[in-house]
């Protein structure tokens, strides 16, 4: 009697032992089953194409703004990067923008509507780190968000080649004066505009006189009526 209680003792013990081996080893699968299916998702990368970059003629412009080469440096790692590679980055990202946030920049580019550019910019990148800490963060919402950082970028760039672009046309306009006679030291922006403006009317003026005699008849059709 003794030793057949002891068998089913034994026996309840090794059958409670399994059980638990058994529910283990299910519950093991079921994670790797979730694990596979998050794991795609958030490794496949994506294309961000940044669509609009600083023009040849003013990179000499920008040549000692080091801050800003770095940042267009390390933006190549997010024009293919998978949601996790996004992630990874986000905090050294932040952290460049705001460098160019923080940096000695050019005069031209020290003006209110530039300076909302980069603000832009830097929070856009705020909030793509701050999804490092979302547990339950999804694919889309951080492809969404890097998209997001690529459109603020090339805002920003966009901004660059505007004020490169209107220095260009000023410096255009004191070669002309030069070129006249005048001197460009003794020349305010006011007056700068009054000599575009009479070079653009003398060109309207041309333009008109050669339509005009265009639409006009002939002498011989004159002669004849």
């Amino acid at each position: 009697m003794y030793f057949y209680l002891k068998f089913i003792f034994v026996k309840r013990i090794l059958t409670f032992f399994l059980f638990l081996l058994l529910f283990s080893c299910n519950k093991k699968q079921q994670n790797s089953v979730v694990l596979s299916e998050e794991k795609p998702e958030m490794s496949i990368i994506v294309n961000h194409n940044f669509s609009v970059k600083v023009k040849p003629i003013f990179e000499q412009e920008i040549a000692t703004w080091k801050e800003l080469k770095i940042l267009d440096s390390f933006l190549e790692r997010f024009t293919k990067a998978s949601p996790n590679e996004a992630l990874s980055n986000a905090i050294e990202l932040e952290n460049l923008i705001k460098n160019v946030k923080d940096s000695v920049k050019p005069k031209l580019f020290d003006t209110p509507s530039f300076k909302a550019r980069v603000n832009i910019l830097h929070n856009e990148s705020l909030r793509l780190s701050d999804m490092i800490n979302i547990p339950s963060i999804k694919a889309k919402e951080v492809n969404e968000q890097t998209g997001k950082i690529v459109k603020a970028y090339d805002a920003l760039i966009s901004k660059i080649n505007s004020v490169l672009s209107k220095k260009a046309f000023e410096d255009a306009i004191v070669i002309d004066a030069v070129f006249i006679g005048l001197d460009s030291t003794k020349i305010d922006s006011i007056s700068k505009k009054t000599i575009e403006l009479n070079r653009k009317e003398k060109y309207d003026e041309k333009f008109v006189k050669k339509n005009v005699r265009s639409t006009l008849p002939k002498k011989s059709k004159l002669k004849n009526q």
